[in-house]
């Protein structure tokens, strides 16, 4: 007789308390999977950005404007390569639940900066650049809504109002479409021209949201951003200038902290369910102490009886977390469709999917200790005599 069929054997004794111990495990693990895939997303998403770009944002707040006039004074500071700017649009479709991320840029120099990261046809190019009323769509917005090129689509703004009919509404045709040259770039938004726009708001004429810049080289970062703070001190609009990386956790920490959402959430489910299936493999191995006194007097090795308890801890997690990991691959793989590229590159990554494994072996590991050790120390004639 094998010792996985006694383990197994032994585990599912009480069918109903085993299934849901299970389910428990289980719906922490579908948790865990779908806001630890998220998280993970938004990181190598964040940290996918080009280590020599900067961002140079109010110090105030990065929803304060900027002047436009800082746009040529940081590009002719040494060291600084390409520089351009966008402005927050506040844009939606139709309906003010369908939220995109909308704004206003430099078409030349922002196509420039970020040409490694997006993908558009030359002839669209040109003709997002030469036509005023036009703009950029990426590729996962384009699809959501089934716009193609040519396509004479009206943006409105939650913000700003179009002082030419004086409604909220910006009409745009579509130049392009933008594809991302990287797995994890973000191509949920709209680019349209800021010159347009700049003339036709009725406030904030000349101002801009943030100032990307590409350096040299990475080696320079932190003297070019001390330089341009320092140009700007003192002045009405002070600076503060950062990586990209640092800006894109900034933007995202509006949605939230979300690692400290993920660790509180995954946190309150693992201890919950710790002291669960703690309390019970207790319960299971108390029932069960005159079998082992049995066992041990029979010539069972108290180490293989501790080996089985153990076991039984750690493959009832392994029961729970597995079917769990993969359940919200599943809804991961749902959600990725449903966000329309809204968050890039999201999917249950080997990175998470191992770190799960490795929690669900801990959790059975901690879970049995306690029983196994019970059980490892058990006095036979003890034992005997409680029963």
């Amino acid at each position: 007789m094998s010792d996985f069929y006694l383990l197994w054997r032994n585990l599912f004794r009480r069918k109903l308390r085993t299934f849901l111990m299970i389910l428990a495990i289980f719906v922490a693990f579908v948790i865990y999977g779908v806001l630890g895939s998220i998280n993970y997303a938004f990181e190598h998403g964040v940290d996918s950005s080009a280590d020599n770009r900067l961002v140079v944002v109010n110090k105030i707040t990065f929803i304060q404007p900027l002047p436009y006039a800082y746009v040529g004074k940081i590009a002719a500071i040494k060291g600084v390569k390409n520089v351009t700017f966008a402005n927050w649009f506040g844009g939606y479709y139709q309906d003010a639940r369908n939220q995109i991320g909308t704004f206003a840029v430099d078409p030349e120099s922002y196509l420039r900066i970020y040409r490694d990261d997006l993908r558009i046809d030359p002839a669209q190019r040109d003709a997002f650049i030469h036509d005023r009323t036009s703009m950029v769509v990426g590729e996962a917005i384009a699809t959501k809504y089934g716009w193609k090129v040519g396509d004479r689509i009206p943006i409105n703004s939650n913000i700003f109002t179009n002082k030419a009919n004086g409604s909220h509404t910006w009409e745009l045709t579509v130049a392009g479409i933008a594809y991302a040259a990287k797995e994890s770039f973000n191509t949920s938004f709209i680019i349209f021209q800021y010159e347009n726009f700049n003339e036709s708001k009725t406030f904030g004429k000349d101002t801009v949201g943030w100032i990307t810049l590409e350096t040299d080289s990475a080696a320079v970062n932190d003297t070019v951003a001390a330089t341009i703070d320092d140009l700007f001190a003192n002045s009405t609009a002070e600076t503060n200038t950062q990586s990209e990386k640092a800006f894109g956790k900034a933007f995202l920490a509006q949605l939230g902290n979300i690692a400290l959402i993920i660790t509180l959430v995954v946190g309150a489910a693992f201890a919950t369910i710790l002291m669960i299936v703690g309390n019970t493999m207790v319960m299971a191995v108390r029932e069960r102490t005159k079998e082992i006194a049995v066992l041990k007097t029979l010539g069972f090795p108290s180490w293989r009886i501790w080996r089985q308890v153990l076991g039984e801890s750690v493959l009832l997690a392994l029961l729970g977390g597995l079917p769990g990991l993969a359940v919200a691959g599943l809804l991961v793989m749902v959600l990725s469709k449903g966000a329309s590229g809204a968050i890039p590159g999201l999917a249950l990554t080997l990175p998470v999917a191992g770190l799960g494994v490795a929690f669900m072996l801990l959790l059975g590991v901690v879970t049995g200790f306690l029983p196994a050790w019970n059980a490892l120390r058990l006095n036979i004639v003890t034992a005997l005599g409680r029963l």
